[in-house]
């Protein structure tokens, strides 16, 4: 109330009803599904209750029967709303706003509708379902349940009867009502006369203009395909001959003669017959190709100097919308342990609507169709958007994982850009080969292979990169033409849901990317085990990672792909060059806060160095800024989560006991938040279990190996089961080249660590995973080669 009557002038609120009928959410719905006779607006003086300031002016307007929310808003709420907002604040500037206290009289207030208490009770009058029905809308939509032929309807008086205008329902008092669409469950929606056809495209009836525009768009095929003798509503534009050519001139002739009409080649391509062709253009014509409004629930934050807006709602058929079961959970930030915002919780059902809704889109929507540069000219849009909204990307993944922020402007949103772009550049690049085979004489014979992507693809992403993690496997992903369904990490979601908007803005198709927030138990198991997933990739820990490749065995035999947990090995000679091996050495340790998938889990430092190597790294860590990841000026920020955090505390306390001597650090640091100091243990033997397992976290593990003893500490570098990353300093190339051979790991990186770019393959050996992220390797990750041979 402070910020409300803060202004000179106060406050005023527009609200669409007329108060005190309908406070609250959803007013304009409740409007209608009241059977209301008049609809309208108030602007009011804020107060401190829900809509019950003094009223300052109303405008009304009837209610007609056919009425919805859409028709009410646009043609009376919206254009005569904005001149009545003008109004208010010239009387206000005037001095003669009234203040007109509202009565308690009539009053009335009604929450936000969701499925579960949308179902359409039948078994009343026809009026009183028609309006139950249309003020519902779309979101969440009335329902019901029909089944069989005549159609059964749950709780109807009598059964449906589909008419070519619609499906006709009867209320109890014998009335009838028309219903124009229907949705099922799986988000189709098709016309209601097509009920019994649903499986075939319905088509528009043409109005005489449109009949004789239709005649004249016939004409200009006949003048291109000039081989056919007529042109039939069967007739195909490129079985008929035509070539790239013909396409620009049909779309030229076309816009020359309906001049307004938004036409493109591509439609050509997806509309390749003659009645598909009219039926597109006219819906062009009548403005029904125009997508939908992205609504948005925003969480809206003041922070690092800009206005952060963070989507919160699962994205679904390219729609942000609440999980159904109403479920949403918090997340926190890491710097203080606040709620950042609340998130919807998916669930099972989500997860089935969301493979339903990337299953259409990989079969019959515009991506499966569309020519592949068509396609890279689309991820270029998007990596051009991201870098639009870098600082926001930023400034969400540091709030939400507790990454610094220059490091998340670099790293996981700079380069999740580049990924995009990179891969971008390869959809029109992907190809088969021909093989030269055996002939059967006399008869020739030609092989060649295609690429083909797999369809409907599952991504289960980390923690600890949320964004980057997101873009190296889902721009692979989209290069090769499949549709996705991601599941962010459950207490970092919020960039994964800014992707997604941005994704829509891009123009990616409906359905083809899907983000789902929810716990790995629930929406992960679900992407495991759904039938109609043919891919699945995941990066995460091990035990998690058997656990998902048994599920996707048992349920169709996916393909999945595994970027697991890691122990790399960084060796360090005595002949290196020190002051690098010392700040490489750190970076590979204390980089991302630890939370780092290569993160050299152990150092083996040859003895005669070994003193000084510590010593100059202690002296470093002393130096090292703690504290809020949006000061630019820090060098360490929180860990992601507190159970992360207690964990490492857990593993600290664990090499102390086994011998270990902590030479720094070890504890939480005291301020709030989740900060762990950087940590260095010495004397580490090969037995102790931080010699072993990873910590994932600030902790340097640092093991002696005596002087010249390169087989020696080989061997004690590879006796472990990851292999995700290895790293070797020498000034000696024979040496560096010798043990880059024999270290067995999928990354060893020479004289540098963290050094990933995205043209070069990713991806571990042992139980470190298998399968590649980045370069073209990623690629090869989600198609399929087909063999096809042909005789001649």
């Amino acid at each position: 109330m402070n910020i409300i009557d803060n202004p000179r002038h106060g406050s005023i609120i527009y609200h669409p009803s007329l108060l005190p009928l309908h406070r609250g959410a959803s007013a304009i719905n409740w409007t209608l599904i009241h059977g209301d006779k008049k609809a309208g607006f108030t602007v009011f003086w804020a107060d401190d209750g829900l809509d019950t300031g003094p009223i300052l002016l109303q405008r009304e307007c009837a209610v007609e029967p056919t009425d919805t929310v859409d028709t009410l808003y646009n043609r009376f709420l919206f254009p005569e709303g904005i001149k009545a907002m003008v109004e208010s604040v010239q009387l206000i500037a005037d001095g003669k706003a009234p203040r007109v206290p509202q009565t308690e009289e009539g009053a009335s207030y009604e929450g936000i509708q969701k499925k579960s208490n949308a179902k359409v009770n039948l078994a009343q009058p026809a009026e009183a379902v028609h309006n139950w029905i249309r003020g519902h809308d779309k979101v969440p939509g009335a329902w019901t349940v029909i089944d069989g032929q005549p159609l059964e309807i749950a709780g109807a008086p009598q059964p449906g009867l589909v008419t070519k205008n619609g499906l006709v329902l009867y209320g109890t008092d014998g009335k009838a009502l028309l219903v124009k669409n229907l949705q099922f469950d799986d988000g189709k929606m098709i016309p209601a006369s097509k009920y019994f056809s649903s499986g075939e495209s319905s088509s528009l009836e043409l109005t005489a203009d449109e009949e004789k525009m239709a005649e004249e768009i016939r004409d200009i095929w006949k003048g291109i395909l000039s081989n056919v003798p007529a042109v039939e509503d069967t007739t195909d534009f490129f079985k008929s001959g035509a070539a790239s050519m013909d396409v620009v001139r049909l779309v030229e002739e076309v816009k020359q003669k309906c001049a307004g009409v938004q036409l493109q080649n591509e439609d050509v391509y997806m509309a390749t017959t003659f009645q598909d062709f009219i039926q597109m253009f006219v819906r062009k014509l009548r403005g029904e190709d125009q997508e939908e409004e992205l609504v948005i629930d925003y969480a809206t934050k003041e922070v690092n100097n800009m206005t952060v807006k963070m989507p919160t709602q699962c994205f679904i058929n390219g729609k942000f919308e609440d999980a159904e079961n109403g479920k949403s959970y918090e997340t926190i930030n890491p710097t203080d342990g606040s709620v950042i915002c609340k998130v919807s919780y998916a669930s099972v059902g989500d997860v089935d609507r969301a493979v339903a809704a990337a299953k259409e889109a990989y079969d019959n929507g515009p991506w499966g169709k569309m020519n592949p540069r068509d396609r890279g000219s689309l991820l270029y849009k998007l990596a051009d958007l991201m870098e639009e909204h870098q600082e926001e990307l930023a400034t969400i993944e540091s709030m939400d994982s507790g990454a610094v922020y220059t490091l998340a402007l670099k790293t996981h949103v700079g380069m999740s850009i580049q990924t995009f772009r990179y891969f971008a550049g390869w959809c029109d690049k992907i190809h088969g080969k021909t093989i030269p085979i055996n002939q059967a004489r006399p008869n020739r014979n030609l092989t060649f292979t295609k690429r083909e992507p797999l369809g409907v693809c599952a991504i289960i992403i980390p923690w600890n990169y949320p964004l980057m993690m997101l873009a190296w496997k889902s721009a692979a992903c989209l290069a090769a033409g499949n549709t996705l369904v991601l599941k962010p990490a459950q207490v970092t979601p919020l960039t994964a849901l800014k992707f997604a908007e941005l994704s829509a803005k891009a123009g990616i198709p409906k359905g083809v990317i899907n983000i789902l927030p929810g716990s790995g138990g629930m929406v992960g198991q679900r992407l495991c085990d759904h039938p109609d997933i043919r891919k699945l990739g995941f990066t995460g820990s091990t035990p998690i990672g058997k656990q998902i490749m048994k599920s996707c065995a048992l349920s169709n035999l996916k393909k999945v792909s595994l970027e697991l947990g890691g122990k790399s090995p960084l060796i360090i000679f005595s002949d290196c060059d020190m002051d690098k091996a010392v700040r490489m050495g750190m970076s590979s340790v204390y980089f991302n806060k630890g939370e780092n998938c290569i993160a050299a889990g152990r150092l083996f430092v040859e003895e005669s160095i070994h003193d000084e190597f510590i010593s100059r790294v202690v002296e470093e860590l002393k130096k090292m800024k703690i504290g809020d990841p949006l000061d630019r000026s820090t060098d360490h920020g929180p860990q992601n989560h507190k159970a992360h955090m207690d964990k490492l505390l857990e593993y600290c306390e664990v090499g102390l006991k086994e011998g270990a001597t902590l030479v720094y650090g070890g504890k939480q640091v005291d301020m709030p938040g989740f900060f762990m100091e950087p940590t260095v243990f010495t004397d580490v033997e090969d037995h102790m279990f931080i010699a072993k397992e990873e910590s994932f976290g600030p902790v340097m593990v640092v093991s002696k190996f005596k002087d010249g003893d390169v087989d020696g500490v080989l061997q004690r570098a590879n006796a472990t089961e990851y292999g995700l990353a290895s790293g070797v300093f020498t000034r000696d190339i024979n040496k560096a080249m010798y043990v880059s051979e024999r270290l067995e790991a999928g990354t060893v990186f020479i004289n540098t660590y963290n050094k990933t770019d995205v043209a070069s393959p990713f991806g571990g050996f042992k139980q470190s995973g298998f399968g590649k992220d980045l370069g073209e390797d990623a690629l090869l990750e989600y198609l399929k080669t087909k063999a096809v041979t042909v005789e001649y």
